[in-house]
């Protein structure tokens, strides 16, 4: 479902894909091939939310920020994912069940492990693997850490021509 919420409606490319299952509604661009799939909720009443291209936002995920908030370009944010970031860059993981809490900003090619707790107003610098609950940077992203990254992207790049062109889809 699409809302547009103080006359500001949600800004779709043509060529992504949106669930007819997810809750758009607000000051929300969604940019080339990304994807939004059932029943993500993007609550932009409060500043703008941007999602870069080829990005994907899997099922039951939530994206909320109290003043806008920029989703990266080749990024996955995993099912049942929280997310109040103001920034999350691109080519990064955010895994299933993470919490990202208000303000805080996630680099470039990182990797926030599954059910992991980002805390409020934290800066990820570029290439961290952050684990744990309160989430604490472990190392740095490997190389297979990358690959996964890329093979999320990859997968759900495909699915979005799929479902697009199976019908009944938006």
């Amino acid at each position: 479902m699409i809302k547009t919420l103080d006359g500001k409606t949600p800004q779709i490319d043509p060529t992504a894909f949106v669930s007819e299952a997810a809750y758009l509604i607000g000051d929300i661009e969604v940019g080339p091939m990304a994807s939004i799939w059932p029943g993500v909720v993007i609550r932009a009443d409060s500043g703008k939310i941007r999602i870069g291209s080829h990005t994907n936002i899997q099922d039951n995920s939530v994206l909320h920020a109290d003043h806008g908030a920029e989703i990266g370009s080749h990024t996955t944010i995993g099912h049942n994912v929280v997310c109040h970031a103001k920034r999350v860059g691109d080519n990064c993981l955010l895994g299933n069940g993470a919490v990202l809490n208000d303000g805080c900003e996630i680099g470039n090619d990182c990797l926030v492990g599954a059910n992991s707790t980002v805390v409020e107003d934290m800066v990820v610098p570029d290439g961290s693997l952050v684990l744990g609950t309160p989430g604490r940077i472990r190392g740095e992203v490997k190389e297979h850490h990358r690959g996964m990254i890329q093979s999320a992207t990859n997968h759900y790049v495909e699915a979005v021509g799929r479902y697009k062109n199976s019908g009944g889809f938006e």
